[in-house]
């Protein structure tokens, strides 16, 4: 006799998170952007291809299938930015603390970014350019070390200081146009070009340094600090979102309380 209950594995349960997982990861990936509707086309015409298929139509279940098929690859070409981002989200978020312990693991002697980071410097940089309203973007390195948003500019690597971060964002600087990069305890590279989010879901009153920052920590760890050049309001973009208008004098309890994590 046959049974009438359908036997679930520990394994199918696994398979079903993981499956979730990484849908709820494309989601949040997708999200905002115009990339859903195309991901929304794609799967209404898988859907369509399984009722064809159900109901033996033989000649459209075959073109649905060839179409299908060569657009898998056409989807690999055209959306190559965002798969990368997707790879870049689960690295940096997931391995991050894996690769740390295996660090503490070898026994490598590296001390922190929280302790080479002169967050002091950066936070009265900041607190100076907001008072007088000069435009400012500024990203932190952590595990992602940004050297292909390095060399979009010019390299400094010189010791981080408040008096040279406002130097290079005075307006009549030839560097003040980009963003600056800190590694450590150095900016490592100044008028340097960031990706630009593409999150459509973001509020209009906010320009290209914040979506600037934004971009940066959608498709990195870093932490990016802006000033803007309109209000003179402080922010801070880390893993794709941005905390808006940040009290100056709470700024470097902020940080410090980032870059431990």
């Amino acid at each position: 006799m046959l049974s009438l209950f359908i036997t679930i594995r520990a394994l199918d349960i696994i398979d079903i998170l993981l499956v979730a997982f990484l849908l709820y990861q494309l989601y949040r990936l997708v999200k905002g952007t115009g990339v859903i509707s195309i991901v929304g086309g794609v799967a209404a015409l898988y859907v369509l291809w399984l009722i064809v298929r159900l109901l033996n139509m033989e000649l459209l279940s075959s073109i649905l299938g060839q179409v299908l098929g060569v657009g898998v690859i056409a989807l690999i070409v055209v959306f190559q930015p965002e798969i990368r981002k997707f790879l870049l989200l689960l690295g940096n978020r997931y391995m991050k603390n894996n690769l740390r312990s295996l660090d503490n693991l070898l026994r490598r002697k590296r001390s922190t970014q929280s302790t080479t980071v002169n967050v002091t410097a950066i936070t009265q940089a900041c607190i100076n350019m907001s008072v007088t309203q000069t435009g400012a973007l500024i990203a932190i390195a952590r595990s992602s070390n940004l050297q292909e948003y390095a060399e979009t500019g010019d390299i400094i690597d010189a010791q981080t200081s408040s008096r040279l971060l406002e130097n290079l964002f005075f307006k009549n600087s030839p560097l003040h146009d980009g963003a600056v990069i800190i590694i450590g305890s150095r900016v490592h590279a100044a008028r340097c070009v960031l990706p630009i989010s593409e999150n459509l879901e973001l509020p209009p009153h906010y320009g290209m340094r914040h979506k600037s920052a934004i971009g940066l920590s959608e498709v990195s760890d870093a932490l990016v600090v802006l000033v803007s050049e309109e209000t003179g309001k402080i922010s801070v973009a880390a893993d794709g979102k941005i905390k808006y208008g940040l009290n100056p004098n709470k700024l470097a309890d902020y940080l410090l309380a980032r870059l431990d994590r």
